[in-house]
């Protein structure tokens, strides 16, 4: 398999690691934007993508900053590539974006917007066991540490920290959103808050609450920059009892007991993700969670 990455940070190596562990002998090409680019082991450097004959790839990977997303994906479109795009779509929805979206879909060509939670065991037992139960509440909240995210980096100076960046919790922990829409479709009302009034004193959203309301339910979801003791849980208060899934420990409990736990962690995901990429989307060209999609959750993320 050949595959060409298209921004090599720290989400990228781990796609990077998780394609080399099911094919290693995979060739992986990485489009650089200077000589003085660090090297990547297994990775071989091109520095102007008319350098590669884009014949012999097989999918281009899409992980720069998400303020370049629009114009990276603009610019493959010619190539019909089949495209795998790191979250978010876009830092922004507007006219542009629409056309693309309609663009790419109109050439039907395959792609496939990351979601990694989507592959958590403990959120695939959770949606078996939800199967049959009548809902009543769901309370989604995801608060971390942004100065923790990045050590030894001043986290003022990131894309996460900067709205002129593109940055924003609301983008950032956009796979809440993602895993909700998975699990229970698009709400019929949504409302949204976003603020950046805590201590870390950031120009991005620190903080943002949405309220989804589907026909039985609404769904409750916080998201934060600030916790020190990280946070990632989902409760869905249904007719049979409450259960409670630690995203963090995979593990599920039902009104304060323990029903199931699995010891895959989230940095796990990008295998499982992977391998259904491959054998499910490249290969097969399934549709799950294509551009028009991820688009769709990007509006319900945006609030717009």
């Amino acid at each position: 398999m050949k595959v060409l990455i298209i921004g090599l940070g720290s989400i990228a190596k781990k796609h990077i690691a998780a394609l080399l562990e099911l094919d290693p002998l995979a060739t992986i090409f990485a489009l650089r934007s200077g000589l003085n680019s660090s090297k990547v082991e297994n990775v071989i450097d091109i520095y102007n993508i008319e350098d590669l004959e884009l014949d012999i790839i097989d999918f281009i990977l899409v992980s720069n900053p998400t303020s370049q997303h629009f114009s990276t994906i603009q610019r493959l479109a010619k190539f019909k590539k089949t495209l795998f795009i790191e979250k978010p779509l876009f830092s922004e929805i507007n006219v542009a974006t629409t056309h693309l979206v309609a663009e790419i879909e109109k050439k039907n060509i395959i792609t496939y917007v990351a979601c990694n939670l989507r592959f958590l065991d403990a959120l695939q037992q959770l949606e078996r066991l939800l199967a049959n139960e009548r809902i009543n509440e769901v309370n989604v909240y995801c608060g971390s540490y942004l100065p923790d995210w990045r050590p030894g980096i001043d986290f003022r100076r990131v894309y996460s920290a900067n709205k002129q960046m593109g940055g924003g919790v609301h983008i950032d922990l956009i796979h809440e959103l993602d895993y909700i829409y998975w699990l229970f479709g698009n709400p019929l009302e949504t409302r949204s808050y976003f603020s950046n009034s805590s201590s870390l004193e950031i120009s991005a959203f620190d903080y943002a609450n949405y309220l989804w309301t589907y026909s039985d339910f609404s769904a409750n979801i916080i998201l934060n920059y600030y916790r020190k003791d990280i946070k990632r849980t989902i409760e869905v208060v249904a007719e049979s009892g409450t259960y409670l899934v630690d995203l963090l420990e995979n593990k599920i409990y039902l009104n304060k007991e323990l029903i199931y736990e699995s010891e895959q962690r989230i940095i796990d995901t990008y295998h499982r993700q992977m391998k259904f990429f491959i054998e499910k989307i490249f290969s097969r060209k399934e549709q799950f969670n294509s551009i028009g999609e991820a688009n769709m959750i990007l509006e319900l993320c945006l609030g717009k």
